[in-house]
């Protein structure tokens, strides 16, 4: 369980890592994680987060603070705590989870999907109707009717005549896919709470109120406006980093990359390295990790947020997360 109002102290064990300057496999190979003392995981899933306070604290020597004891609505559950919560088979659960009233409310923390404990507590499950299962917007196996392209535009039309717009709205009004009207409302509703942090300098749920959102409807979005807002202060490192690998002659432009959020409160670029000289296809970046070189131009993320280990043709460059462009080149020289 994530704690309410701590989700963004969680770490991996690749940030846990990164903090000790070492891979991941070479922190899973020395069990440094297992050592007595080191901090709990926050669920029991595949996939182990930590507390970075906890973590912090350990690193240095000092006592490791406990976790807040108290329930409370705004924690994150995973998979196997949310159908703990209900009493249920975790089976069950994964069913529940396709739901839209619960699929909008998910919340993606280190590659893990999470649920606030009052959307898990609270859910009914909706009666079926017919064939189409009750999720609305579209009928089952046909198409979107908005091409992707213009779907932003028509959302921000019914987000500025109703600010309190739900993803229900969008998909039976647009007759979309509940899943593809949730995230283009959250995008559109981020990027504007994001305008409006940074030009006022308010928080992200000051943000939300001046703009008529009701905050059970801005979860993600807030968090998602966050990382824009980053991904908007790390375009002009971005763009220096761009300039440099063109001046080394490995890109034909030095057109900076569009930062992307593949998990909501995180920041990613690519640049694609289209010489033939070039000592790799493409360059990813990730404010968690930094630099690593991909396999694939037309697809060098991979699958989601994930951040590979070295190896296969993945390579991680420099020290840190904003390296000099200088020293990302030097880096990426000295792999050719």
């Amino acid at each position: 369980m994530i704690c309410a109002g701590r989700r963004h102290l969680v770490r991996t064990l690749a940030d846990i890592a990164a903090q000790l300057g070492i891979a991941e496999q070479t922190l899973l190979n020395s069990g440094r994680h297992q050592a007595p003392g080191f901090p709990v995981p926050l669920g029991a899933g595949r996939t182990r987060l930590y507390d970075g306070e906890q973590v912090d604290a350990y690193l240095a020597g000092r006592p490791v603070p406990q976790l807040p004891a108290a329930d409370d609505d705004e924690d994150l559950l995973d998979r196997q705590e949310a159908a703990a919560l209900r009493g249920e088979p975790l089976s069950v659960w994964d069913r529940r989870r396709k739901d839209p009233a619960v699929r909008e409310h998910v919340v993606v923390v280190g590659g893990v999907e999470h649920w606030p404990r009052r959307i898990v507590r609270e859910y009914t499950p909706a009666p079926r109707r017919g064939t189409s299962g009750g999720a609305g917007g579209r009928p089952v196996g046909a198409g979107d009717q908005v091409p992707r392209d213009q779907l932003p535009a028509r959302v921000a039309q019914l987000l500025n005549d109703n600010p309190a717009l739900t993803a229900a709205d969008v998909a039976d009004g647009l007759g979309v896919h509940r899943n593809t009207a949730t995230a283009a409302l959250v995008q559109c509703r981020a990027e504007r709470m994001a305008d409006l942090m940074e030009q006022r300098g308010v928080t992200a749920a000051e943000a939300a109120a001046a703009l008529g959102y009701p905050a059970g409807q801005t979860r993600r979005a807030s968090v998602r406006a966050e990382a824009v807002l980053r991904g908007r202060r790390a375009r002009p490192y971005l763009a220096a980093v761009a300039k440099a690998l063109h001046a080394r002659g490995w890109r034909a432009t030095s057109t900076p990359p569009d930062v992307q959020h593949p998990e909501d409160d995180l920041c990613v670029a690519a640049l694609t390295l289209d010489a033939p000289q070039a000592p790799a296809l493409a360059l990813v970046w990730s404010e968690r990790h930094g630099w690593r070189t991909a396999t694939s131009r037309r697809h060098p993320f991979g699958r989601g947020a994930a951040w590979p280990p070295p190896g296969d043709g993945v390579r991680h460059l420099a020290v840190g997360t904003t390296p000099a462009p200088a020293d990302v080149v030097k880096a990426l020289d000295s792999t050719g």
